[in-house]
């Protein structure tokens, strides 16, 4: 029986770091922007955040990309919306400091495209969002993903809104990520 056990760990080794693609963000030129019609333009950016791609196998379904982001390092250009948005009414960054993405399945949905369908949480709340992106660098060592996500912010209790400014329901956010493969083969992507 010992033979056995032997032989097998010999000819089917068990899944190493180095048989995986092993990922790794470079937030220095990376962005994540949120964007949301309203009277007067509120746009802006997260300066602090952490991303990571992980994949558990070769084939690109078993990838899982996670964003955190510190709610408080929201930039609108303007401190009067900056502390708005801060508040209990909108980010509730002193109960919340945490916005964040896990996605949970990935569908292939082009050559190079994918929507990964994951839970985001924001001021407490988490539910389903669907974030569509494009892999630039397919099979290389560097490159981008770019995506957008799209979510109706009245789910997550953002029900406010700003004296004298109309302000839509849906907020879009744009992610920019450029990665580099540290280590293992690149993913295997569906033909």
């Amino acid at each position: 029986m010992a033979v056995l056990w032997l032989v097998v760990f010999c000819v089917f080794p068990s899944a190493n770091r180095g048989q995986v693609p092993v990922y790794e963000v470079t937030p220095v030129e990376s962005t994540v922007k949120f964007g949301v019609d309203s009277s007067v333009p509120i746009k802006g950016t997260f300066d602090k955040w952490n991303a990571s791609m992980k994949f558990s196998s070769t084939d690109v379904r078993s990838g899982v990309l996670e964003i955190e982001i510190q709610a408080d390092s929201v930039n609108t250009g303007s401190g009067l919306k900056n502390s708005k948005l801060k508040s209990k009414d909108f980010f509730n960054v002193k109960d919340s400091p945490v916005i964040t993405f896990k996605s949970t399945k990935v569908v292939q949905t082009g050559p190079n495209t994918f929507d990964l369908e994951g839970d985001f949480t924001i001021r407490g709340v988490t539910k389903t969002e669907k974030l569509t992106l494009t892999d630039n660098g397919k099979g290389s060592t560097s490159g981008s993903i770019d995506g957008t996500m799209a979510f109706d912010r009245k789910d997550y209790g953002m029900n406010k809104s700003i004296p004298f400014i109309r302000i839509a329901n849906r907020v879009e956010v744009n992610v920019s990520l450029k990665w580099k493969r540290v280590s293992g083969p690149p993913p295997v992507f569906e033909q």
